[in-house]
């Protein structure tokens, strides 16, 4: 299919078909780096990195696919040091920004804010991650990831668990897997739980949905782990109540099915014991390193770019 997407905004933009675009041409690209290969696909093209709030992997992850590339970054993170410091509002940083560059991506705490700044640039925008809001791009490797373990999606039976309330990662890949024929459970706190909205969406979409606060892998091919988010928590005794109230260890590696992986969007606190690291079930680290080859596949597709 032809590629016509400008912007990534929300993965609610996307259809099942485009999702499936940006798998096969990632797996391009992953094959481009095994074999060492270099490509200059973007080169001489400018990719403008603003994250307003900290990342590693997000940020990284989107310079290495572009150097990957041959293109070149420029950008800021933490907005120290910019004129964002002295007052400049998002809309006139991301215009200022856009005279200088050929794609932006961006993070910012502020729900909406990258949609906000697309409607305002000629240019290609990407979120990075909006408050609690979206992450599509972390979406659209953590599909990659399920599908290069299980060669599929459909037909799996998936169990998110933590911050479901805050968690833009878990929203995000909530509403991509609607596209899809999942069982999918949500484990959290009660004062985390997933939102309604997202809820009554998948009902709506005949997605088979379990929610629940207990632990309960039993049957599950994949479990998403989530850090409790200190900084969305607008009140820190909440934050204090349940900060370690589901932890990843190996009892609980030992309940899993034997296939089943471990997944995390990182960064994580204490909600995996690093004992479980070298264990069989876990792919967080493998889902981090996925991002650069989805990530130059997305850079391609919004310039345009044959591949």
């Amino acid at each position: 299919m032809n590629w016509t997407k400008k912007h990534i905004i929300s993965i609610r933009d996307f259809s099942r078909a485009e999702i499936d675009v940006v798998l096969k041409k990632s797996k391009i690209m992953e094959d481009l780096l095994k074999k060492g290969k270099t490509s200059s696909l973007m080169k001489g093209k400018v990719l403008g990195s603003l994250f307003f709030e900290p990342s590693t992997r997000t940020r990284l992850s989107f310079e290495s696919a572009m150097k990957h590339l041959g293109g070149s970054v420029i950008g800021f993170s933490g907005i120290e040091g910019t004129s964002v410091w002295k007052g400049e509002t998002i809309v006139d940083t991301v215009r200022m920004v856009a005279s200088y560059s050929d794609i932006i991506v961006m993070r910012n705490p502020t729900e909406g804010s990258a949609r906000l700044a697309s409607e305002y640039v000629d240019i290609p925008v990407i979120n990075g991650g909006d408050g609690a809001n979206q992450h599509p791009t972390q979406t659209l490797l953590d599909l990659y990831t399920i599908k290069k373990e299980f060669g599929k999606i459909d037909g799996l039976s998936i169990c998110m668990i933590g911050d479901l309330k805050y968690g833009r990662t878990v929203h995000s890949l909530a509403d991509a897997l609607e596209n899809y024929d999942v069982k999918l459970t949500f484990i959290s706190p009660a004062e985390l739980k997933m939102p309604d909205s997202i809820t009554k969406s998948l009902t709506k979409r005949g997605i088979d949905i379990k929610e629940t606060t207990k632990m309960d892998f039993k049957g599950r091919d994949v479990i998403y782990a989530t850090r409790i988010q200190k900084e969305r928590f607008p009140d820190p005794q909440e934050y204090e109540r349940v900060k370690n109230a589901f932890v990843i260890d190996m009892n609980v590696v030992d309940q899993l099915e034997d296939s089943a992986i471990i997944m995390h969007p990182l960064p994580r606190v204490t909600e995996i014991n690093t004992d479980v690291d070298n264990t069989k079930h876990a792919r967080y680290f493998q889902q981090a390193a996925n991002g650069v080859p989805v990530r130059m596949a997305l850079l391609c597709l919004v310039s345009k770019v044959k591949f």
